[in-house]
């Protein structure tokens, strides 16, 4: 009976833990950027946490919207204010699950699981006349095009409409 009780007690105690572990959606930023990284570096790179925060550096050179902004409370930029790199890399070089990498950054910057993706816009399909310019500017920094001489919203769609072939599959 002793026994029953004490196993019972276990089962729930993990249950418990269980619950409280970091999943990919509390975290959707990190555990994308953290996963995407990492698959990007050698298994020699991997066992150097001084490499790991050099080439974390040079892949937050190209990163845009919210891995940007998780870039910049790493300290990945050289604008950052706060360096909590060496939290992501030492953790990395001895082969931690991205799910504790992520769990560990969040004890220290409650901020980086914060960050979530926006929801991408299917250009395809939408009607460009019911979007807000900011989701139009979205859609042009997207494509990583400009539109300098873009003042009210019928340019940028306009914009959008003579990029849209070059960007845009048509399926038939």
């Amino acid at each position: 009976m002793n026994k029953l009780i004490l196993c019972g007690f276990f089962l729930s105690i993990f249950a418990i833990f269980e619950s409280y572990a970091l999943k990919a959606s509390d975290c959707e930023v990190c555990f994308a950027v953290v996963e995407k990284f990492s698959a990007g570096l050698t298994s020699d790179e991997k066992k150097d946490s001084k490499v790991i925060e050099n080439k974390f550096r040079t892949y937050c050179k190209t990163a845009k919207n919210k891995e940007h902004r998780f870039c910049y409370y790493l300290g990945g930029l050289e604008e950052s204010a706060t360096g909590i790199l060496s939290e992501m890399a030492k953790p990395l070089s001895w082969s931690t699950p991205v799910d504790k990498v992520c769990e560990k950054l969040k004890k220290k910057d409650n901020q980086i699981c914060d960050l979530r993706f926006e929801k991408s816009i299917d250009v395809k399909t939408v009607d460009l006349k019911k979007l807000k310019v900011r989701d139009l500017k979205k859609i042009l920094s997207d494509w990583d095009e400009t539109c300098e001489d873009c003042i009210e919203k019928g340019d940028f769609i306009k914009r959008i409409e003579v990029l849209k072939p070059k960007y845009v599959r048509e399926d038939l």
